[in-house]
């Protein structure tokens, strides 16, 4: 009867350390998987899932941008909404979507773009000409909000994994050669 006692508490001491151990383990695995961050996207991405990008997006593909900006980077994109590209008069879109196009096409997103990862923070209070990819100067003044030439920066710093997103309510144009 004492060995039973004693191995009955032996067994009952080993299952309460197990279910310690064991319970502790259940509690902290889901906690540490959560805690592991997603990956983020890249800026492609980040415009496709934020759904007012549409036109902007379909003319990264036209334009055969899609594997650039889903590069390293970082890049800076000053993104129109789709209400931006809807202000450009009728047909315009349609235009430039067609291969013949494409040239033209390149040269406005690529307009829209500018090397390395600039932050609100970084240009607060500051006016400056700024090189695109596309080769001209955009001018960029945060002294009261944000402007990049004549449109507005309607939501700053959206982040991707390779870059950053600023939404703009208007279609920028590289000047006329």
């Amino acid at each position: 009867m004492v060995i039973l006692s004693t191995v009955s508490h032996c067994l009952e001491s080993k299952m309460t350390k197990f279910k310690s151990v064991f319970g502790a383990a259940a509690v902290a695995l889901p906690l540490a998987v959560a805690a592991v961050p997603a990956k983020a996207k890249d800026i492609v991405d980040t415009a496709v899932s934020a759904g007012q990008f549409n036109t902007l997006v379909a003319a990264v593909k036209a334009a055969g941008l899609v594997d650039t900006l889903k590069g390293k980077g970082p890049f800076t994109v000053f993104a129109p909404t789709d209400a931006a590209f809807a202000k450009l008069p009728a047909g315009t879109v349609e235009s430039l979507l067609k291969p013949e196009n494409k040239d033209k096409l390149v040269a406005i997103l690529t307009y829209h773009v500018i090397p390395g990862k600039v932050m609100s923070t970084d240009i607060a209070g500051k006016e400056m000409m700024v090189e695109t990819v596309q080769g001209a100067k955009i001018d960029v003044n945060a002294m009261q909000g944000v402007m990049v030439n004549d449109a507005t920066v309607v939501s700053a710093d959206v982040g991707a994994s390779n870059g950053v997103i600023h939404v703009i309510d208007k279609v920028i144009l590289p000047p006329q050669n």
